[in-house]
C-alpha cells in the first residue's frame, strides 16, 4: 500500500547519488544572506540597523530553546540576528585584532539623511572620508553590540547600488582563502580594490548584490569564529557536504533537518572558522500545527 512504500521511497530519494558539482555556486538558488551574533540586550541591536540605518525589519523567527532570529532587509538579501552560542569564538577590538567575519559595509545615496538619523538617535555622528579617484565617502562606526560597520556614501549611483551588503572577512591566508571562496563557494572574483582608510588591499568576491571581501593584515591574531558567518540557499545541501568531504572542507554540523520548518541545512567552516551555513528549503512549506 500507500503507506509501506513512501517510507522506502523516501529513503532511496535520500539515498541517491548527489549531482557532481565543482562548486557550490552551481547550486545555489537564491541571494546570500549574512548573520550576526550578539549578546545582551537586543533592542539598541535592532533600532540601530532598523532607525539607524534604515533598513527594513522582517518578521523574527523563533526556532525553539529561546533562539530567535531576527532579519533585516538588504535589497533581495537578508541580514540576520541572533544571541551569541557556546563552543565558538568571540573577539571585539580593531578590524585586525582577530580573523572572521569583522565588518559590514551599507551603501546610501546621500549622507545628510543618515547623519540627521544619527543625531536623532542621539548617536555620535560618523565621520566621512572621501574614497580617492571616486565621488565616495566613507565612515566606520560600531554597533551596539562592538561590531564594525562601514557606511559608504555613494551618489548619483545606480540604485542596485544601494541594494548591496559586503561581508568583510579577515583571513590569515589570502592564497588559501581566496581559492576556498573562488573555486569551492564558485563565487565570481573580481579585481582587487586598494583599501586606503584600513591600509591594506582587499580582494572582492561576488554573488548576486552581496560581495564578501578578503583582507589579510599580515600578523598572526586570534579567530573570531562566533561573530558572524555566511548563509546560502542551495537546492541540494548534500551534494554541498560531498563536495565538502571530496575538498577536505570542515563540516561543523553535517546534514540535518531544522525541526519544524521542514529546512535542511550543512554547517561548513572556511579556513579560518568561519561560518558558512548552507540551507535547503522545502518546495512547500510545512503546515503549522
Amino acid at each position: 500500500s500507500l503507506f509501506c512504500v513512501l517510507p522506502a521511497a523516501i529513503h532511496a530519494q535520500d539515498q541517491k547519488q548527489a549531482p557532481e558539482i565543482k562548486s557550490t555556486a552551481e547550486i545555489m538558488t537564491q541571494p546570500m544572506n549574512v548573520f550576526r551574533r550578539f549578546s545582551g540586550d537586543a533592542k539598541p541591536v535592532y533600532d540601530f540597523y532598523g532607525k539607524i540605518l534604515g533598513l527594513k525589519q522582517l518578521t523574527t523567527y523563533n526556532l525553539g530553546g529561546n533562539t530567535n532570529v531576527a532579519r533585516f532587509e538588504v535589497g533581495s538579501s537578508q541580514l540576520k540576528f541572533s544571541a551569541i552560542v557556546p563552543n565558538r569564538k568571540y573577539q571585539q577590538g580593531a578590524m585586525g585584532d582577530a580573523t572572521g567575519l569583522r565588518l559590514l559595509t551599507f551603501f546610501f545615496p546621500s549622507q545628510d539623511p543618515v547623519v540627521e538619523r544619527f543625531r536623532d538617535g542621539s548617536l555620535k555622528i560618523p565621520e566621512f572620508r572621501p574614497l580617492p579617484g571616486s565621488r565616495r565617502s566613507s565612515a566606520f562606526v560600531k554597533d551596539p553590540s562592538g561590531q564594525w560597520v562601514e557606511l559608504v556614501i555613494a551618489p548619483d549611483e545606480p540604485s542596485a547600488t544601494y541594494d548591496q551588503i559586503e561581508i568583510g572577512l579577515v583571513v590569515s591566508n589570502l592564497d588559501v582563502s581566496r581559492k576556498f571562496y573562488r573555486d569551492f563557494i564558485g563565487l565570481e572574483e573580481l579585481p582587487p580594490v586598494k583599501d586606503p582608510i584600513l591600509d591594506t588591499t582587499k580582494y572582492p568576491y561576488r554573488h548576486g548584490s552581496v560581495i564578501v571581501s578578503l583582507r589579510c593584515f599580515g600578523k598572526s591574531v586570534p579567530a573570531d569564529t562566533g561573530s558572524g558567518g555566511i548563509q546560502y540557499v542551495a537546492s541540494d545541501v548534500k551534494a554541498v557536504q560531498d563536495l565538502a568531504q571530496a575538498r577536505h572542507v570542515k563540516i561543523d554540523q553535517p546534514v540535518n533537518t531544522l525541526s519544524g520548518f521542514g529546512l535542511r541545512f550543512v554547517w561548513l567552516d572556511d579556513p579560518d572558522g568561519i561560518t558558512n551555513y548552507f540551507a535547503e528549503i522545502p518546495a512547500t512549506p510545512p503546515k503549522k500545527q
